[in-house]
């Protein structure tokens, strides 16, 4: 006899509460609570009016007993003092989500004793293709689309990864190439004939491309070769034999002594992190993930950014790859990105105080100024941090923390004939080019707080995973000023001795050297280039003696009879070590001459400048010698 199967109860039709738990579920979608910095104000002002900070313990306290405050976090000094030593004597940056209106509620309750406000996020200084404006229109639902596929080829071989940007009268359309190099695009309410331009830009090894009015097929195959980067003539054999970039030598680090390595100097590179697997970043082994407070993330770089700051300020010297400034200093990698906001910065700022960086690269900027993080700029620089920061790629007014009057603003320069006329690089060109093929980046934010510019287009350096690219930006530009000011700190004569001890006067006097070693450009607008482009040998106080050396052939053999215990009283410890620098066995100076040597020593008289403008006069041409 047949039996009935058992009804299975997971089976069964499903209840009630079952059935509503499948139903869509929904709420009233509203602003979510803002991420707000806390911080006591102590501006001069309330000193003197007697008026003290408030107390951070009592704020907090008073926040967590607010049920309409989280508090998330604490940023600034972990130990008493050095909080002491830079003047935050109750120390920390609260970080707390709240409603705006609450933010509001809280600043007038502290009737101007506390600052609040928003925590910003932050954004690299990298130039990328151009932004789209804010659209005021309906993009098509249907209707006309055009649509067209791609094959990207370099060296033979399909290139993958590559960024491939479609631009048509609406919205661009964007794709990544494939294994095979292929990627297909649609621009929705367009046609082959308003497809205005294309841009590919390879994840690294290759330039860019960038076509006006491309012929774009829809029904075949559209091939675009890509030149590698050693097929241009400045990196031929790159990178299997090590070049210096063309910024670089702009600022003549190749006719700087192969001693002058920046020893005994810390930088911190404040960016995305350091692939230190990279072969030209191998030597850096100290850093911190500012973001999700880890010691050991930090060189897992997923944007390539701080890789490739770092390969301008420290790569490796070697025989191949890309060689920095400083190869032998101490680099620290603070990582901030992505999703790097005012908060961790001023986190990343703590951990260049506690860990006594010398500079710090800061290519990055925000929407507005943050009153909380100059505090934390102006701490820092007391304590003999110097900041060197890149000025932004909107075109526009320099970006904050670039408009902070305590730190050195790089803006971006380029050169022509530096990179192909099919690549993306021509785009950054402006009209005002000088006789050295100088031009102001297109990109490169502008304004009175520049202080010196340098070269930030085309800059080939290190990206992971062991590869190169080129790339533009102001954030290109402030490692170039970060690995000078490295050099300048461990082998000009000024920072020996008591010019060691930190201070906000040591970081100001750094700050000098590099504006007065700056080659002025004219470039139209000096807003754009401040004192101009800084000189390696002369930052480092050799500029002088080898100028002179230079513009002179027959003076070094004529001084060679003198007295050296002459030229060293004389000359004065600066134009001294540039002698012993360029000669092994430095000549010296004869008591006929001891007005031009005290002149040179004192830094009045400047032969360099006198012989580059053909203005020497006949004693430095030999008469008196």
């Amino acid at each position: 006899m047949a039996t009935k199967p058992e009804t299975d109860a997971g089976a069964s039709a499903p209840s009630a509460s079952a059935s509503a738990d499948s139903k869509p579920r929904s709420h009233d979608l509203k602003q979510r609570k803002g991420q707000f910095l806390i911080a006591p104000r102590r501006h001069p002002g309330m000193q003197m009016m007697g008026i003290a900070p408030l107390s951070m313990a009592t704020v907090e306290q008073a926040l967590k007993d607010s049920p309409d405050i989280e508090i998330i976090d604490r940023v600034g000094p972990k130990q008493v003092v050095g909080a002491l030593a830079t003047g935050m004597q109750d120390g920390g940056v609260l970080v707390a989500r709240m409603n705006e209106d609450k933010a509001q509620a809280l600043a007038l309750q502290s009737q101007g004793q506390l600052i609040v406000e928003r925590d910003q996020p932050l954004q690299l200084c990298d130039a990328d293709y151009p932004q789209p404006a804010m659209v005021s229109y309906n993009l098509p639902l249907g209707g006309t689309a055009f649509s067209a596929e791609f094959q990207l080829m370099g060296k033979g071989q399909p290139v993958e990864g590559a960024e491939v940007y479609l631009f048509g009268s609406l919205l661009p359309a964007r794709g990544v190439s494939d294994a095979s190099g292929r990627v297909r695009l649609t621009l929705y309410g367009d046609s082959a004939a308003s497809v205005r331009r294309l841009y590919v830009k390879p994840r690294a090894d290759f330039w860019s491309f960038w076509q006006e009015r491309p012929e774009v097929s829809d029904d075949e195959l559209n091939l675009i070769g890509l030149r590698a980067l050693s097929d241009w003539p400045s990196l031929k054999s790159f990178p299997q034999q090590q070049q210096l970039t063309w910024g670089q030598r702009a600022m003549r680090l190749d006719q700087l002594p192969n001693t002058y390595r920046g020893q005994g100097v810390k930088i911190a590179v404040v960016d995305s992190g350091c692939a230190n697997s990279h072969q030209d970043l191998t030597q850096v082994s100290h850093g911190q993930d500012i973001v999700n407070k880890s010691a050991t993330s930090w060189n897992i770089d997923t944007i390539a950014h701080g890789s490739h700051c770092t390969g301008v300020i420290a790569g490796l010297d070697s025989a191949t790859g890309i060689r920095g400034f400083a190869p032998d200093a101490e680099i620290h990698a603070c990582k901030l990105f992505p999703g790097g906001q005012i908060s961790q910065l001023i986190e990343a700022l703590e951990y260049c105080i506690e860990h006594q960086i010398d500079v710090v690269n800061m290519s990055l900027g925000g929407a507005e100024p943050s009153e909380a993080l100059e505090q934390q700029i102006v701490r820092a620089r007391r304590a003999g941090v110097a900041c060197i920061v890149a000025a932004g790629n909107s075109g526009g007014p320099v970006q904050y923390p670039g408009s902070s009057p305590n730190v050195l603003t790089v803006a971006a320069i380029g050169r022509i004939n530096e990179f192909p006329a099919d690549s993306y690089h021509t785009q950054t060109t402006t009209p005002q080019i000088d006789a050295n093929g100088f031009f102001a980046a297109r990109f490169s934010c502008f304004g009175p707080e520049i202080a010196v510019c340098a070269p930030g287009v085309a800059i080939t350096s290190s990206v992971p995973d062991n590869n190169f690219a080129a790339w533009d930006g102001t954030s290109m530009a402030a490692p170039h000023v970060t690995g000078l000011a490295a050099l300048v700190l461990a082998h000009h004569p000024d920072f020996r001795g008591a010019g060691q001890m930190r201070s906000a006067e040591r970081v100001e006097h750094l700050f000098q050297i590099i504006k007065r070693s700056c080659q002025p450009l004219m470039l139209g607008d000096p807003r754009r280039t401040g004192f101009g482009l800084p000189d390696v040998v002369r930052a480092v106080g050799l500029g002088q003696m080898q100028g002179m050396m230079a513009g002179a052939p027959g003076i070094a053999s004529l001084m060679a009879p003198m007295s050296n215990h002459a030229l060293g009283a004389l000359l004065g410890n600066s134009a001294m070590h540039a002698l012993a620098n360029a000669y092994r066995e430095p000549p010296a100076i004869s008591p006929q001459n001891a007005a031009l040597g005290m002149a040179l020593g004192m830094g009045a008289l400047d032969p360099y400048a006198l012989y580059r403008g053909g203005m020497a006069p006949a004693f430095l041409q030999g008469s008196y010698w």
